[in-house]
């Protein structure tokens, strides 16, 4: 008896140590599976090679421009609109007043680089990505780029730009005090390839220049390539560099040379836009085979941004919200309840009435169509009409056209030409009496004065 205690006893000892063990090899694991969510990438930050894809288009651009599109950037919706805006009143002086920010003033004042970035909003979105998460990769990226193209004999000071190379780093000023030049070049060569020289032998052929445009107040922002940001100058300082030369041809106003533009302003919204990162296959000018596959745009939307690296400034403004379909809502005003009187039915605040005209397909049986007269009132659905004997059909809503059958009257007219032909068959062909049936006319009466006349014209 004493044996089978002890067994008992044992054997309950033993099953409590597996539950404990069970239960705490459970607790673990449920312990660790957080950390393992927590340790999981979220999202991928763009390449170095990527980068330098995405920023070959612009990143030999004038340092005073290029420091205005990489914040505009940001802006995707403003710069959109501002383009359509430019096309529709091509008036600069009303730029200034217009409800967008500062940046996209900037850029507008240019309206090729405007027009390339609204024609290129999957491309405009990820540099705009690219410049809130990776500042300080980006400015990295285009002195790689300028350096490849200064390497290859390409970029060079020449009557449009001066070429400053200092302290490790690569500048572009505006040489000349009242106009500023946007390049224009390929990518696929200009970084690589070697230019032949052209007029006396200053520059690369690889990259050429159309009109200027005028420096103006909106050219407030220029790059501090040392401590790797954009920073606002309010046309202050620079007394020996491209600011210098060109203040005393520029008119101040507040719209641009403003305190509250100390801080540059950024749309961080942007990382939330959706982007078909498919036609950022086209941008391989520098690096070829690079593709954006690996970028997970959607992680970004749910709030798992990288940390910022550098200076980009604050972000005290957001773009337009974003709506299902972008161009159906900037060009109709789906919120406006008089669209309803344009979809067959009655707005929410219209008051139901009797309608004058005929009840369609839709909206009524088909013995009530076929049974509504052509000039009496239709009521409404919820209230038939009874009534206590049949009217004739109306020919104008009824399908059968009063009791009409074609098929019928198709029969009957066949018969009808059948006994014709056949009763034309059994007459006797008989000659036809020309006047027969008509009376004997009198002669026409003569005067008394004249005689009937012969043949030959003898009387």
């Amino acid at each position: 008896m004493r044996n089978m205690r002890a067994i008992t006893i044992l054997i309950c000892i033993t099953a409590l140590g597996l539950v404990a063990g069970l239960r705490a090899n459970t607790a673990e694991a449920f312990a660790a599976a957080p950390a393992q969510d927590q340790e999981s990438p979220t999202s991928e930050l763009f390449s170095a090679d990527q980068l330098d894809n995405l920023l070959a288009p612009i990143a030999l651009y004038p340092d005073p421009l290029l420091a205005q599109v990489l914040p505009a950037s940001t802006f995707v919706d403003q710069i959109d609109e501002a383009s359509r805006w430019l096309r529709a009143n091509n008036d600069p002086n009303g730029i200034d007043a217009q409800p967008w920010d500062v940046s996209v003033k900037s850029v507008a004042h240019y309206p090729s680089v405007l027009y390339m970035m609204s024609s290129k909003i999957d491309w405009t979105t990820s540099l705009g990505q690219a410049y809130v998460n990776q500042s300080t990769d980006v400015m990295t990226s285009i002195q790689r780029l300028r350096a490849l193209a200064h390497s290859a004999g390409n970029l060079e000071t020449n009557p449009q730009q001066q070429v400053i190379t200092q302290g490790g780093y690569i500048q572009i000023d505006p040489i000349q005090p009242q106009y500023i030049y946007v390049p224009v070049y390929d990518p696929y060569a200009v970084y690589y390839r070697g230019g032949y020289g052209f007029g006396g032998g200053f520059g690369g052929n690889l990259i050429s220049f159309g009109a200027g445009f005028a420096i103006g107040a909106w050219l407030n922002d220029d790059f501090d390539w040392g401590g790797h940001r954009v920073y606002y100058h309010g046309w202050e300082g620079g007394e020996r560099g491209w600011i210098g030369r060109s203040r005393p041809n520029v008119r101040i106003n507040n719209v641009y040379v403003n305190n509250n533009y100390t801080n540059i302003r950024v749309n961080r919204q942007v990382v939330n836009n959706n982007v078909n990162y498919n036609n950022l296959n086209r941008y391989n000018g520098v690096h070829r085979n690079v593709t954006y596959n690996n970028v997970a745009a959607p992680a970004r939307v749910n709030g798992s941004n990288p940390a910022n690296r550098g200076n980009v400034g604050t972000p005290v403004r957001q773009g337009n919200p974003a709506v299902a379909n972008k161009v159906i809502q900037r060009n109709v005003n789906t919120n406006d309840p008089r669209i309803d009187a344009y979809r067959g039915r009655q707005s929410a605040t219209e008051q139901p009435r009797p309608s004058t005209t005929a009840p369609t397909r839709a909206a009524a049986p088909l013995e009530t169509r076929a049974q509504a007269p052509r000039n009496e009132v239709v009521r409404p659905a919820a209230s038939p009409i009874v009534r206590t004997a049949p009217r004739t059909p109306s020919p104008v809503f009824s399908g059968n056209r009063s009791g009409f059958d074609p098929q019928a009257a198709s029969q009957r007219g066949q018969a009808s030409r059948m006994s014709a032909s056949q009763s034309r068959a059994a007459a006797p062909s008989q000659p036809k009496a020309r006047n027969q049936s008509r009376p004997a006319s009198p002669p026409p009466s003569r005067s008394s004065g004249q005689s009937k006349s012969k043949p030959g014209g003898r009387q």
